[in-house]
């Protein structure tokens, strides 16, 4: 997808999306996501240590749409369901996740690499135990929040998938909440979790707040296109409202970095003998 067809989906995501309707206090922030992740000037950072998510599927509760996107939602009143290891010092509660995605399989997820778009992308988010008490509180503060995301390409069907995508239809309008109980998120990440870049960003939906660390998978997993039409099929807009809008390009515009350096836990160019200088790959 070339750049002017990138800047038109960016300026109609501006008028469809209804996080974005009406003045909104953007904090003019240097640490703003999503970003494009550009692989050459990523550091490789050999300190980074695997991922350890333990999941326990009984936390999971329901499934709820929010008027943007649709939120699985996890008991995060105890340490069942966690998150460590890799760039973080601490324990991370799941508290839920969400998905972005497109009207199209052209674009969709949040993040891109080297600028490529994928259809969709999965954030499971996290936040601070050992430091905060509640989401509201870490959500507010630095090193508050922990955000896995990970790309869903089109291929083939995603089974782990398919159970969330069967409840779908009953919470197509806004506001709609239905009870889901028993969903393992780890099968919803990649077969390799140690291969990750991080940064320090914010939330992509208000309040912005520039409290999370992001951890963005390099292995995508793959779901049908028939998974993602289901996505496509849910309602920005609640059932008393007269006009319907169809729930797509969810996504929040990309930010600039501004000097913030990401880290990768593998290095991809270590046979490469480093460019001379003056000279551009």
């Amino acid at each position: 997808m070339d750049c002017v067809k990138m800047q038109e989906a960016a300026e109609y995501n501006m008028k469809m999306h209804p996080m974005w309707q009406g003045p909104l206090a953007v904090p003019g922030g240097d640490r703003q996501s999503p970003i494009d992740i550009v692989v050459r000037k990523s550091v490789f950072d050999s300190k980074l240590k695997p991922l350890e998510t333990e999941y326990d599927p009984q936390t999971c509760q329901q499934i709820w749409n929010n008027g943007y996107s649709f939120l699985v939602e996890y008991d995060d009143t105890t340490d069942k369901s966690t998150l460590k290891g890799g760039p973080l010092q601490d324990k991370f509660r799941l508290c839920q996740f969400h998905f972005h995605w497109g009207e199209s399989n052209a674009w969709g997820s949040e993040h891109t690499v080297d600028r490529r778009l994928f259809p969709a992308e999965l954030h499971l988010v996290h936040w601070n135990s050992d430091k905060y008490s509640l989401f509201e509180e870490a959500v507010m503060e630095d090193n508050g929040l922990a955000v896995i995301g990970v790309f869903l390409k089109v291929g083939k069907r995603h089974e782990g998938l398919q159970k969330l995508v069967d409840a779908l239809p009953a919470i197509r309008h806004k506001d709609s909440i239905v009870e889901f109980t028993r969903f393992d998120p780890g099968c919803l990440l990649p077969a390799n979790t140690d291969d990750y870049w991080t940064y320090h960003g914010s939330l992509t939906t208000p309040p912005l707040t520039e409290s999370v660390t992001w951890i963005v998978m390099k292995q995508h997993i793959e779901v049908s296109h028939d998974q993602l039409a289901v996505f496509r099929s849910l309602l920005f807009t609640s059932a008393e409202e007269e006009v319907q809008k169809s729930m797509v390009n969810n996504f929040r515009v990309q930010q600039p970095l501004r000097g913030r350096t990401v880290r990768s836990s593998f290095t991809p160019f270590l046979q490469e003998a480093p460019p001379a200088e003056g000279h551009q790959h």
